[in-house]
């Protein structure tokens, strides 16, 4: 564990941006609204998609990290981080995963004890040994205790622990965040890092989910 005193950043690891079929948050007001509120790099992971992600990578590229949520076969959600293509939505969660390593990604499970997305719990059992981190705090879960049950199996399975602001709309940008030692971008640094991570955040109020409702039948009625 780093020593008091020593400098560490903050990374709210689970965003999206309008990239994401829920979402209307501009993608350069999400970066500027995370370094506003002291967040120091984020980590975009739009719905089955990273075309966002890449571009805000180019434009910032000691700022964001490249990801992505996949909706596997099973509908359960599974992250990859530090990606260089995407992956495609119904994939098999184990083959997610696989693919994600090919990539020399990070497998990071968001929200792993939450029903439908997140399973319940039950898609960790086929894929413990391939997840290098789960969500330990999620800020549009409002139920504290299936955070809780998150970071119970991370510890007990010793893989590492993040947190996002599973933001949707600006307002969320940073409400959740792990604060870590400075490390190069790549994986394994990161990974390194986030083994010496500090969880914060705040849960979101549960009107945030009218938001990005809206932002879907918005876009969903654009396209007829």
């Amino acid at each position: 564990m780093a020593g008091a005193g020593t400098t560490r950043i903050r990374v709210d690891m689970h965003l999206h941006t309008a990239g994401s079929y829920d979402c209307l948050s501009d993608p350069d007001e999400v970066v500027r609204t995370a370094l506003a509120r002291g967040v120091d790099r984020i980590c975009v992971t739009d719905h089955n998609d990273i075309a966002v992600a890449l571009e805000l990578k180019r434009r910032y590229p000691d700022r964001v990290i490249v990801g992505e949520e996949i909706r596997t076969a099973e509908g359960v959600d599974i992250i990859g981080l530090f990606l260089r293509e995407p992956i495609e939505k119904g994939t098999p969660a184990r083959e997610t995963c696989l693919r994600i390593r090919a990539q020399g990604g990070v497998v990071y499970v968001p929200h792993p004890f939450v029903g439908g997305k997140g399973g319940g719990g039950r898609i960790l059992g086929e894929i413990a040994d391939l997840v290098d981190a789960v969500e330990g705090f999620n800020a549009r879960i409002h139920f504290q205790r299936l955070n809780d049950r998150a970071v119970a199996w991370a510890g007990a399975h010793g893989v590492a622990v993040g947190a996002g602001s599973d933001a949707h709309t600006l307002a969320e940008v940073g409400r959740a965040y792990v604060e870590v030692p400075p490390f190069d971008d790549e994986p394994s640094a990161f990974l390194a890092a986030l083994r010496q991570g500090r969880i914060h955040g705040r849960l979101s109020p549960w009107r945030v989910h009218i938001a990005s409702t809206f932002a879907k039948l918005r876009k969903r009625s654009a396209t007829r």
